[in-house]
């Protein structure tokens, strides 16, 4: 058994996430001794855009030479989750209800494959609030540790500057699309 911290990074796209992959592949964290990104996603809608995301996300991984994951797309069960937060604005309760839906499947990736800690980037996103992430986290995490890190910010930006990435202009879901964007 490996010692320490063995972290499921979950991600949301390549452009969030680009900053922390750097961070954790060339300088690390304190504890942590390897991680994997999680690219669990079935809020993204409509399906083409979540392919947009994940062969980026897959791009980015290997041209770092990192691990990663990608699980299962069922928006249709996701959308049941949500169910009744349809009209709930950007950082409102279906964003909770979401960021929790997700990490529960994360938390069940980390204990099926070994690893004994989760973080996301979630939070870097300026549609999303770290503290309404690290909440939602908290609140399933169970067994598996959950890392609220702070990620370098300078950092990200700076790989997104350089970088040629898909970008999006909305979160992910149907209900984040914002009109005349």
């Amino acid at each position: 058994m490996t010692n320490g911290i063995r972290l499921v990074l979950v991600s949301c796209c390549a452009p969030c996430s680009a900053g922390a992959i750097r961070q954790l592949a060339e300088n690390g964290i304190d504890g942590v001794s390897e991680f994997v990104v999680l690219f669990y996603n079935p809020n993204i809608f409509p399906e083409a855009e979540y392919n947009k995301r994940l062969a980026e996300q897959i791009k980015y991984c290997k041209a770092c030479g990192v691990k990663y994951a990608a699980l299962e797309y069922d928006h249709d069960t996701w959308r049941d989750a949500v169910r009744g937060f349809e009209n709930s604005p950007e950082r409102g309760q279906r964003c909770s209800v979401c960021f929790a839906y997700r990490f529960k499947r994360a938390v069940k990736y980390a204990r099926d494959n070994g690893y004994n800690a989760i973080a996301s980037v979630f939070g870097v996103s300026r549609h999303k609030d770290q503290t309404q992430v690290d909440a939602a986290a908290m609140s399933v995490c169970d067994d598996i540790k959950y890392l609220p890190v702070k990620w370098d910010e300078n950092l990200r930006l700076q790989i997104n500057r350089e970088s040629d990435f898909y970008r999006q202009n909305y979160c992910g879901c149907e209900f984040s699309i914002r009109k005349n964007v």
